[in-house]
């Protein structure tokens, strides 16, 4: 399957749905690259996938999704100028679909590697007509309905409506849809009337060697499917081809249909290809080659196995290295009749041709292959009346002048009175450049790829730094281009956490500032990870001050019980830390309220998500009147939490500025909660001095606060100055012990 029906799809997603979807859906389908190279070979499922994942991505149904695929294609093709094509295939909408099957015909130089669909037009009528439609991928139905629409309206301004009569899928991997097209047929009445008013008239008399020699490369057979006469082309190839059926000789490729009378009659619209059985050997000058009338014991055949077995004996045969064994170059001696073929070195004679012709490959492979020693001719059935019989009137159809001189083939042997020659010389001169062409194509798409994976990698980063820094919905705004004050909402009912570490000034002015840095850094990686585990979002730290939210910029209904859970696992964590100066266990206050906030992204320089308001400052004084390893929580979060499981005990009042008295209460714990441990701390872990003898975790051993260990630090600044910090003014906002 070639890149342009792959990139197709890829404009389409991208200008229907965006580039964000596109990424998604490419990560779901799990297709690695970005963008598709027009003339690259993928596999033949890349669109089945990305249909799929498209589907479940944006909820619109395969087969709906399918046929949007195949409207898009055809106005795709147009960038690169195949539109033209398509224009002129056709007077009509009928003449375009009679010529369908010959429409891949037409890129066969672009797209060697292709493997078309087959398709075949009956019934016609002034209304419509019945398509048939063969190939060998499934799933491509509506993708091929799309397609028909969409030709009608865009070059021939007709609606065309498709109902697909039947599908049948066969063993051999082939599937086979009847379509009924429906459409105005205008072209169908004119040409019946152009045929009922047709005159007849005089024709010269042509002789029918006259006409072989003029199409040296037909097959006339009969009904009984036996070959009567052969053009002098094919003759100067194959000897005593009459006589022997046409099937057995050659295999059909095109149409996708069995090789039988009655398909031949049926398919007079349709191109076709046929392939000779059997490799061509060259054995002489003029490449004639002779088959004998014993069914497939044929000359060929047997030469064939010769030179198998020539080959497993003679590691040298095939590049012009006389065999030991025949004294011939290529050992070539002729099997079946007793008779002695014309010695002759072909591959001397292949090298100095392909020195004239520039046409050799890398190594001499292609002595060896079978299949390009096979003749392939592509033309047209005709039925002859008089002669009840059909013609087949073809042209070789070779990639390259080396393919030529291995079929015995030559200029000369081509007609004179159509583009065969031309074809030949000038597509051997165009295949080259349009491989050096490819290759650097190629080139830049594995560079471009390697570059957009690298520059995923990095956008990842960028990613996650920035969602550290803004909530992920609101750094989407601001990608879309939203002035930063637009992000700013009023939310009327968030709940608010606060916390700091109790005598968090004293501490300081007994430990390093390195070790300060160590004890922060080791709390706040594990309420960090509390937030995420709690769903509630971190505002900023500020000193020893911690904040979170709920609620904002993520609306629920349980903004409380989010932070009340998180609160209970902050306590349960704090055994993990220890006050460096004493190795006691550090003691936090947590006050949480209840209210109406404005939150949104400030400033330019260093941007953050913020939250404003005067129940912003409750909950600070919430906290700051609350006590060391307690949940203080006002009275508007106890009104979300009273219903639920958890065991509220009433403190008494507190004074607010500008509010008065605020009746508080201590959260003490959820019930029936029976969590021992908040949290993993892997960032505790770092050292294999943390580990026992057998691997496990030993939390007698494990310092408080890698990745900095207080060792480390007083040893790294055994001759730093201590800081002086003055002592408080106040030790405590408020003495717990004489509130009532």
């Amino acid at each position: 399957m070639y890149g342009l029906l792959l990139e197709s799809i890829n404009e389409y997603i991208k200008e229907a749905y965006g580039e964000s979807v596109w990424k998604l859906i490419r990560e779901r389908a799990l297709c690695p690259h970005h963008s598709f190279v027009t003339h690259q070979v993928y596999g033949e499922h890349e669109i089945p996938k990305i249909a799929r994942a498209a589907s479940e991505v944006t909820g619109i149904d395969l087969p709906d999704l399918m046929d949007a695929f195949g409207v898009t294609f055809v106005s795709f093709v147009g960038q690169y100028g195949y539109d033209r094509i398509l224009r002129v295939l056709g007077r009509h909408v009928r003449d375009f679909l009679n010529g369908l099957d010959n429409l891949h015909e037409y890129l066969r130089f672009s797209y060697p590697k292709l493997q078309p669909p087959s398709f075949f037009c009956e019934e016609e009528s002034s209304m419509g007509l019945t398509l048939h439609y063969r190939s060998r991928r499934r799933g491509f139905v509506h993708y091929v309905k799309g397609q028909l629409r969409q030709v009608g309206f865009l070059f021939y301004q007709t609606e065309i409506s498709v109902e697909v009569l039947r599908e049948t899928d066969h063993a051999e991997g082939l599937t086979h849809v009847v379509f009924r097209l429906y459409f105005n047929n205008k072209a169908f009445k004119i040409n019946r009337h152009n045929f009922g008013n047709s005159c007849s008239d005089s024709l010269l008399p042509v002789r029918s060697d006259v006409f072989f020699e003029v199409f040296p490369f037909n097959v006339v057979f009969g009904e009984d499917m036996l070959i009567r006469r052969v053009g002098i082309g094919l003759q100067n190839i194959f000897e005593k081809l009459e006589g022997r059926r046409i099937e057995e000789s050659f295999t059909l490729n095109r149409p996708l249909v069995k090789f039988t009378w009655e398909n031949v009659l049926n398919h007079t619209n349709n191109l076709f290809e046929l392939v000779s059985r059997l490799p061509i050997e060259r054995t002489g000058l003029h490449g004639k080659n002779s088959v004998s009338d014993e069914g497939s014991g044929t000359l060929m055949h047997n030469k064939v196995h010769a030179r198998k077995a020539t080959r497993r004996r003679c590691p040298w045969f095939g590049l012009g290295v006389p065999s030991i064994e025949n004294g011939y170059g290529n050992g070539d001696a002729a099997v079946g009749n007793g008779d002695q073929a014309a010695p002759l070195d072909t591959s001397l004679e292949l090298m100095a041709f392909q020195t004239i012709t520039g046409d050799a490959p890398e190594g001499f492979n292609t002595l060896a292959n079978e299949n390009d020693r096979c003749l392939t001719l592509k033309g047209q059935m005709m039925f002859m009346e008089d002669w009840k019989s059909v013609i087949f009137i073809g042209t070789p159809i070779m990639e390259n002048l080396e393919q030529m001189f291995m079929t015995g083939l030559y200029i000369n042997d081509l007609s004179m009175h159509d583009s065969s020659r031309d074809l030949v010389l000038a597509g051997t001169q165009q295949s080259a450049e349009l491989k050096l062409a490819l290759d650097q194509e190629q080139q830049k798409s594995s560079k471009l790829e390697e570059s957009m994976r690298m520059l995923d990698v990095e956008m990842k980063k960028t990613d996650e730094l920035l969602y550290q820094m803004i909530p992920k919905a609101v750094a989407d705004r601001l990608r879309k281009g939203e002035a930063s004050v637009e992000t700013c909402e009023v939310f009327q009912e968030v709940t608010i956490l606060f916390s700091d570490v109790v005598g968090f000034t004293k501490i300081c002015s007994r430990i390093t500032p390195m070790q300060v840095v160590s004890m922060l850094n080791s709390m706040y990686t594990l309420f960090d990870q509390l937030t995420e585990k709690h769903n509630v979002y971190k505002v900023e730290t500020i000193g020893d001050a911690y904040m979170v939210v709920s609620g904002a910029p993520e609306k629920t209904r349980f903004h409380a019980h989010y932070v009340a859970d998180m609160a209970l696992d902050m306590l349960r964590s704090m055994k993990h830390l220890q006050d460096p100066s004493t190795g006691e266990t550090l003691q936090i206050r947590i006050g949480i309220h209840t209210g109406a906030i404005v939150a949104g992204v400030i400033g330019i320089t260093m941007p953050r998500y913020t939250v404003f308001g005067k129940d912003v400052t409750n909950a600070s004084i919430i906290e700051k009147t609350g006590k060391g390893m307690h949940i203080h929580i006002s009275e508007t979060t106890k009104a979300h939490l009273e219903e639920e499981p958890y065991l509220l005990v009433e403190r008494g009042t507190v004074t607010i500025k500008g509010k008065g008295e605020m009746k508080t209460y201590w959260l003490k714990e959820k019930v029936g909660d029976q969590t021992g441990e908040a949290l993993d701390t892997p960032f505790l872990a770092n050292s294999s001095e943390n580990e026992s003898d057998d691997g496990s975790r030993d939390s007698s051993r494990i310092s408080s606060y890698n990745p900095v260990f207080s060792e480390d630090v007083i040893k790294k600044h055994r001759d730093a100055p201590n800081i002086t910090i003055e002592e408080e003014v106040v030790q405590e906002k408020v003495e717990l012990d004489s509130v009532t």
